[in-house]
């Protein structure tokens, strides 16, 4: 039997197994925010592996991983040292409860966490997923209120075209009608103020800053009595359309919030973590917000492990006898998992010993000017960035901003394309988003923006 035999039958057990494998995708596994109609007919990407920035499907092919596997990648795939940390815990104890008992990882965590932090964030509540650590926020601005004998103050501000997570508060306080509108009826009543979306305001950004920071004045000025609090995503929304928020409007926020006595939730879940440019994006405009959301990226991308950190002041609300009933009851059973802490320790080992954040300042520099070509093909009609969190906006027509049409699935054609050329990404829509993993190299940036670049052009035409 000669060598391309042996290479086409090879070739022929890899696509039986693509096919077998495909089929228990069809028959058992309902993947989120996906249509399975389509996905199922679309030939999906099934990952076996991940080495560096790329992801190997079972077939063996390679692709560059564009979204950090959903914005949470740190330092590539299968980074030794983050395995080892998982190894060693391993060893130990791979769970013990944090209720009403601790254990060592997660204590050394949540040191290492508040020294982080904005200042006062002194307390640190652990969760699985970002969406509970945004669910525990408005659970504890909620009784904190309520345990200052202020129970009136119920009422949660949110944000048009926020996105906070798929539990229902977070669902509740979010902004984006195509996620949010069918559960209508499971929410409690939020009221939103507009968030500063510059490219499709009808004037200067300015303006726009100052219309919409009038707006919040004006529902503080109505309804500060009865405001629990106002959840606000720092300096980019992300799942909005990675919208980025003008200079000096967080501090403008945040300075209304005191003025008014109003909490403020920063949500930090997407942004935090050195995404923007900085460890937590809060620190672009020096604000300590009073309860903060933390959750992708603090594991590396390894594990499920999320936070909420609060003020001393909104934990000592919580602080009484037992007979008082004022004990924060929540709490999942993985909370404060051995094996995440562990492995989120590491993690933050790796920003220290690598200066990551100096890279990442770095590389977006390096991104930003190899950006600047995309605004000259006729159908983008924005380019977003902060730091490695980018969003390139697609325009049927560039004059005059004209959407292309939910139904043409812009979006979605030019990331499979783009997939075609070997590079995984999502859209938002008519934006198509680039979020590499953090430790992205300036060559890679380079490649995988070349192959944005030339799936745009094709999809939509130069």
């Amino acid at each position: 039997m000669n060598k391309f035999t042996l290479e086409g039958q090879a070739l022929s057990q890899v696509t039986a197994r693509y096919a077998e494998l495909l089929e228990k995708n069809r028959r058992y596994l309902w993947n989120p925010f996906t249509q399975m109609k389509e996905y199922l007919g679309d030939e999906p990407v099934i990952v076996e592996r991940g080495e560096g920035v790329k992801l190997i499907d079972v077939n063996g092919r390679e692709y560059y991983d564009g979204n950090a596997s959903v914005w949470l990648n740190v330092h590539g795939h299968n980074r030794r040292e983050l395995n080892e940390a998982i190894t060693e815990q391993l060893g130990k104890i791979a769970h013990s409860t944090l209720l009403g008992a601790a254990n060592v990882p997660a204590l050394e965590l949540a040191e290492r966490l508040v020294q982080l932090a904005p200042d006062g964030l002194n307390k640190v509540f652990y969760s699985d997923s970002g969406a509970e650590a945004v669910e525990i926020a408005l659970k504890m601005a909620f009784l904190y209120w309520k345990h200052r004998g202020r129970p009136e103050k119920r009422l949660f501000l949110g944000m048009t075209n926020a996105y906070h997570g798929d539990t229902v508060g977070a669902v509740s306080v979010g902004g984006i009608d195509l996620f949010h509108a069918s559960f209508d009826a499971l929410l409690f009543e939020t009221e939103k103020v507009p968030y500063p979306y510059t490219y499709r305001y009808p004037g200067s950004e300015e303006a726009c800053v100052e219309a919409c920071l009038e707006a919040l004045r004006r529902k503080l000025e109505e309804k500060a009595d009865v405001i629990a609090a106002l959840i606000v995503e720092p300096i980019v929304q992300g799942a909005g359309g990675i919208i980025t928020m003008p200079p000096g409007f967080l501090k403008a926020v945040s300075d209304l919030c005191k003025q008014y006595d109003v909490l403020w939730i920063a949500d930090e879940v997407a942004v935090g973590f050195g995404r923007t440019g900085r460890m937590f994006a809060c620190e672009h405009e020096g604000v300590a917000p009073d309860l903060m959301a933390l959750g992708k990226k603090m594991t590396g991308g390894y594990l499920p492990v999320a936070a909420t950190l609060a003020t001393d002041e909104i934990y000592d609300a919580f602080y009484g006898d037992y007979a008082e009933c004022k004990t924060f009851f929540h709490g999942h059973s993985y909370t404060g998992n051995p094996l995440g802490c562990a492995v989120a320790l590491a993690n933050l080992d790796l920003y220290e010993r690598e200066d990551l954040i100096t890279h990442v300042q770095e590389v977006a520099e390096h991104a930003a000017r190899e950006l600047a070509r995309f605004l000259e093909l006729p159908h983008v009609g924005d380019v977003r960035q902060r730091g490695l969190m980018i969003g390139i906006e697609l325009v049927r027509d560039k004059r005059t901003k004209e959407p292309y049409p939910w139904e043409e699935a812009i979006g979605v054609k030019v990331c499979r394309r783009a997939r075609d050329l070997g590079l995984i990404t999502r859209p938002l829509d008519n934006v198509i988003t680039f979020l590499p993993p953090l430790a992205v190299r300036k060559e890679e940036t380079t490649e995988m923006l070349d192959i944005l670049y030339r799936a745009i052009a094709e999809v939509t035409g130069r």
